[in-house]
């Protein structure tokens, strides 16, 4: 397909040196639209080639106007991540190796002067989080008046996590006649629907793949869990049966991650973790570790959930059932990429059926049920289901406990039958001289 556009030299080894074995349904579809200039509205799930969709359109666009090439960056691609927006760049420079075009990652957590000296050498190209670009164009350590095309990767989760005031003076930044490309893992998102009217001129549209699609390369399984223990032990157990090249263990909480991956180390096995509470050359090192092989194992809170892009993950534990089902897709989309094929175990314990059960309603999914040899749950399911499959709550009926008690203790009933005056602080007592006389109490 790339063969039959009218693409750069440059570009086109850049493309030969990938050797990709042909383009994904997604860049089809995105390149050709977006080298018309038309704004674009991308929707299409985590591996399907969403980065080289717009990479390869914003670097024909920079390298076709080399002639008359403004001073300043001429493409920004926001990410919410500081792992995506190196993944991004890596995928960036590989694609731009033969070409004279520069790309640099501007993000959270690293040196201020730094990355302002590195602006300063004028990249065509910035991959950059939205909070960090929006202080070096509050400070004018980067220059946008002549950017050219801006595209919003991940832009639904770049929303979730709070970004949308950054994203929007980000763009105030750049020229009115800029192209802006938006992707997203779902275009339902109420918040995606508002920024692209704030931002995009009659958008092009394109959805690959249904709404809330599974990825068909991943087979999900479900072992149920009598206990916190219960689940260590499946977990060990599973992991230690081998049979993987990586494996991404996700928890809900940062604490559990780091105290799974304690618990794995243990066990002899090579394990890291991954969160947010992490410094940048952390988290860094961690990634090199688990790109290297020096680590197996990578447990994570849902902050890896996007923008880790290793090759060889082809199993995902879910330690916590996830809280929604568009959280399951991200977490679960690290493996099964570019059509291999993946394992998606999920661990379920009696308060999460019901969790479960949401979301394999949500994405039309039925988990294959799985048991480890020795390690069988005593919970099956709840006796009784709902007709949506979900355990129905348990309604007490009113006892002892439930009898009011006010009416029947002595503080409450020493006035009762007394005639009481409404005043402007409430009622009173009224002494009307029928009530009998108070007892002086001894001493008094």
């Amino acid at each position: 397909m790339f063969e039959e556009l009218q693409l750069d030299r440059h570009l086109r080894l850049g493309l030969d040196a990938l050797a990709l074995p042909e383009a994904t349904e997604v860049q089809k579809l995105a390149v050709a639209a977006a080298l018309q200039g038309c704004d674009l509205l991308v929707s299409a799930e985590t591996g399907s080639g969403k980065t080289l969709a717009y990479l390869i359109p914003l670097a024909q666009k920079i390298l076709a106007a080399t002639s008359t090439r403004q001073p300043g960056t001429l493409a920004v691609i926001l990410v919410p991540t500081r792992e995506l927006a190196r993944q991004v760049l890596k995928q960036c420079r590989q694609l731009l190796v033969m070409s004279p075009l520069k790309a640099q990652a501007i993000t959270g957590g690293a040196d201020f002067r730094y990355q302002k000296a590195q602006l300063r050498k004028d990249p065509e190209i910035v991959v950059a989080t939205p909070g960090r670009l929006l202080e070096h164009c509050q400070k004018r350590s980067v220059d946008l008046s002549a950017l050219q095309t801006l595209v919003l990767d991940e832009a639904d989760r770049m929303l979730d996590m709070g970004f949308r005031d950054d994203v929007v003076k980000v763009a105030g930044f750049c020229p009115a006649g800029k192209q802006v490309l938006l992707l997203s893992a779902t275009l339902s998102h109420r918040g995606v629907g508002a920024i692209s009217e704030t931002l995009l001129r009659s958008p092009h549209t394109i959805a690959v793949g249904q709404v809330r699609q599974p990825h068909s390369s991943i087979d999900h399984q479900l072992i149920l869990a009598d206990s916190q223990e219960h689940k260590d032990a499946l977990l060990t157990a599973l992991l230690q049966q081998g049979g993987f090249h990586r494996a991404l263990v996700f928890s809900n909480k940062r604490n559990t991650a780091v105290r799974l991956a304690n618990l794995l180390r243990y066990q002899d096995l090579r394990c890291a973790s991954l969160h947010g509470e992490m410094s940048t050359e952390e988290r860094k090192h961690v990634m090199h570790q688990f790109h290297d092989g020096k680590v197996h194992i990578v447990c994570a809170s849902d902050l890896a959930a996007r923008g880790i892009d290793v090759a060889g993950i082809n199993l995902v534990v879910n330690y916590d059932i996830p809280y929604s089902g568009d959280n399951y897709l991200h977490r679960t989309g690290r493996t099964g990429r570019a059509g291999a094929k993946g394992l998606a175990v999920s661990l379920a314990s009696a308060a999460e059926w019901n969790l479960m059960v949401s979301i394999e309603r949500y994405l039309a999914l039925r988990f294959e049920r799985r048991t480890l040899s020795g390690l069988k749950a005593k919970y099956n399911g709840p006796k009784k289901l709902k007709s949506s499959g979900k355990a129905p709550g348990s309604k007490k009926k009113p006892g002892k406990s439930a009898v009011d008690k006010s009416k029947t203790r002595a503080r409450n009933q020493k006035n009762l039958g007394k005639r009481r005056e409404k005043t402007a602080h409430g009622p009173v007592l009224v002494n009307d001289g029928f009530a009998p006389l108070k007892k002086k109490k001894p001493g008094a």
